[in-house]
């Protein structure tokens, strides 16, 4: 039986995978002798025997190839608060010199940055990697995490907007 069906439509599929509800992070390397950041929603609790997790970055990204390079990386979950930095981080030709400046963060032991006044940050190193249609799949080996004292509004983006869920 020959199965024939039209190509599902980019545009059209971005719209629809819009209407799954999802938190935002900010994921950092250093890579270089500088600092990488790049705002994500494709974020996945992989395993917790071993725990794992999982980000998704698209090949083009300058982020891509530092967080290859380095192979440590950090994941910072955003309080709705952090809404303009997560909008700052999303900005495609952002300069890359100095880009966390106007972002208050430390750094992990690892040297990786990790963004202040987040939910919860994850340390993690590469553990295997994907590549799959644009994208490459990076599963990483939790090394450390913090999670806040007080739960703040987790940043959400929903139908291509941020927003706000306690």
């Amino acid at each position: 039986m020959n199965s024939h069906h039209e190509p599902v439509d980019p545009d059209h599929y971005r719209k629809a995978i819009g209407r799954f509800a999802t938190g935002v992070s900010v994921v950092t390397t250093k890579a270089g002798g500088l600092d990488h950041a790049m705002t994500v929603n494709s974020l996945t609790s992989v395993s917790l025997e071993p725990v794992l997790m999982l980000i998704s970055v698209e090949r083009e990204a300058r982020f891509h190839d530092a967080v290859i390079a380095n192979g440590t990386w950090g994941v910072s979950i955003l309080d709705a608060a952090q809404r303009p930095h997560a909008v700052w981080l999303s900005t495609r030709g952002r300069p890359l010199h100095g880009q966390l400046d106007r972002v208050p963060h430390h750094r992990h032991e690892s040297g990786v940055p990790l963004l202040d006044g987040s939910l919860a940050t994850i340390v993690c190193r590469t553990a295997d990697t994907l590549v799959s249609g644009d994208h490459t799949i990076v599963v990483g080996d939790v090394l450390s995490l913090q999670i806040a004292e007080q739960p703040g509004e987790a940043l959400v983006y929903f139908r291509g907007r941020f927003g706000s869920q306690k």
